[in-house]
């Protein structure tokens, strides 16, 4: 339990608002500090359990100096900020903070930041000491995680936060490229939270259209304007009691961002035309942006971005999972096998080969499209071959002596990319979402490189 908290804050205001909300929550609170000096000064005198450590203090030495001091000294450390520089963020996070509050201080805010960064720090601390029987408690076991695929060091550790974080209330922010599976990981997280029980209510942010998206969130009244023709209920009130997962957060415009960031902060939805009423939802939100560029270019707010960050969960690459890569492949294949009533056993040498070498542009989305398409086609007990995406252009090109030219290259890329999506475009799971481009700045681009869209006959059998 925390006993102590030292605030580094070269702003007395700021600084005792939150000793007033330390103090009313039971926490006992050192003299305040105003300067990396300072706070070395009050460490050695009254050895604090926390640090709460602003970025810009007093003196030449910045916080995150002082961080890397504690970080050597093994204390516990949260960063108060207002500051959205790049580089001024990558530098606090190499540092590795349990934590980061952003200004105006919430109390809410506050208290789920302190319980969380006190848990992480005692595991990181204690997990030496721990029992056999506490330890195995803590990693995460097959059976915990159904249909979820993985035994990557980078991805036990996905699942351990997973464990950590779901039996709380607080929001939690999956980042990751597109395809590693954040949906999955928003769903075990549900599944393990006490609101198990309750909906779980999926919104992808990136399809909504943009002047539908507030009424599709936060509901709206009849008539509340044109064709608005009976009342509608919006995602967060169907979720009420449950979870919400609002999947490429990264989309939102600027002015929802707003409003939802007033859902986080009040626990209350106002629908158009209506009035303010209270919602008692759990936020899961998922990007494949980098939401520090983005708000270092003014398109994702500061605020918010704290806000969710409270525990982020970073999702790895497929290509940084080869481990993982056939072990999924297999579990896909008996998916798709079963589906068909065909009777597939595995791969061949060959192909198991070429699975774990190959780069995985489209993750594990990439991984599912291909099984199924090879579960198709197939008409033996094994799969002996098939054609990765751009592997025969590839090797077309090798084989002629030419190096390509940028376009041919780029050509190339694209219908990689829209192979593995199965030439879909747009919308979730598209080539433009792969890509991370606006879904006609890709149309354009084809009709330039000449690549022309795909018919594909669907299965009658599905």
């Amino acid at each position: 339990m925390i006993a102590k908290i030292l605030i580094v804050e070269d702003q007395f205001i700021e600084a005792n608002n939150l000793k007033i909300i330390l103090q009313k929550a039971g926490y006992g609170v050192c003299k305040f500090a105003r300067s990396v000096q300072q706070a070395l000064e009050v460490i050695n005198e009254e050895h604090p359990d926390l640090v709460l450590l602003d970025i810009h203090l007093e003196g030449e030495l910045t916080g995150i100096d002082l961080a890397q001091t504690l970080r050597k000294r093994n204390m516990a450390f949260v960063f108060l900020s207002a500051n959205s520089d790049e580089n001024i963020l990558n530098a606090a996070k190499a540092t590795k903070p349990y934590g980061f509050l952003v200004k105006p201080f919430r109390k809410k805010d506050v208290l789920v930041t302190l319980d969380v960064a006190w848990y992480l720090h005692q595991h990181s601390q204690e997990s030496n000491k721990q029992t056999a029987e506490e330890q195995k408690n803590l990693l995460p076991d097959e059976s915990d995680f159904p249909g979820i695929i993985g035994s990557s060091p980078n991805f036990m550790d996905v699942l351990s936060n997973v464990k950590l974080v779901a039996p709380s209330e607080t929001s939690v922010l999956i980042l990751g490229e597109s395809g590693t599976g954040k949906e999955l990981i928003a769903r075990a997280i549900h599944q393990h939270s006490t609101r198990k029980n309750k909906p779980m209510v999926v919104v992808n942010c990136g399809a909504l259209p943009s002047g539908l998206i507030e009424s599709e969130l936060f509901g709206h009244e009849k008539g509340s304007f044109t064709g608005a023709s009976e009342k509608r209920i919006g995602k967060f009130e169907q979720a009420n009691g449950g979870t919400v997962f609002l999947d490429e957060i990264g989309e939102l415009p600027l002015d929802l961002q707003v409003k939802f960031l007033r859902v986080l902060q009040e626990k209350e939805i106002e629908p158009i035309g209506g009035h303010r009423k209270p919602v008692n939802v759990r936020v899961i939100a998922a990007t494949n942006r980098d939401l520090e560029k983005e708000m270092a270019a003014g398109r994702f707010r500061l605020d918010l971005y704290y806000r969710l960050n409270v525990f982020p969960i970073m999702l790895p690459a497929l290509r940084d999972r080869p481990k993982d890569v056939l072990a999924l492949a297999t579990f896909l294949l008996d998916r798709y096998a079963r589906r068909e009533n065909k009777s597939i056993n595995g791969f061949s040498d060959q192909v198991s080969k070429e699975l774990v070498d190959y780069s995985w542009p489209g993750n594990v989305r990439e991984l599912e499209n291909l099984m199924e398409r090879s579960v198709l086609l197939s008409t033996g007990k094994i799969i002996t071959t098939f054609s990765l995406p751009g592997r025969l252009k590839q090797e077309d090109a090798k084989d002629s002596g030419r190096l390509k030219t940028m376009d041919e290259n780029e050509r190339d890329y694209i219908i990689q990319v829209l192979d593995s999506c199965n030439w879909k475009i747009y919308g979730e799971g598209g080539a433009a979402e792969v890509l991370q481009v606006n879904g006609s700045t890709l149309s354009s681009r084809m009709k330039k490189l000449g690549i022309e869209k795909r018919i594909t006959l669907k299965d009658p059998r599905e």
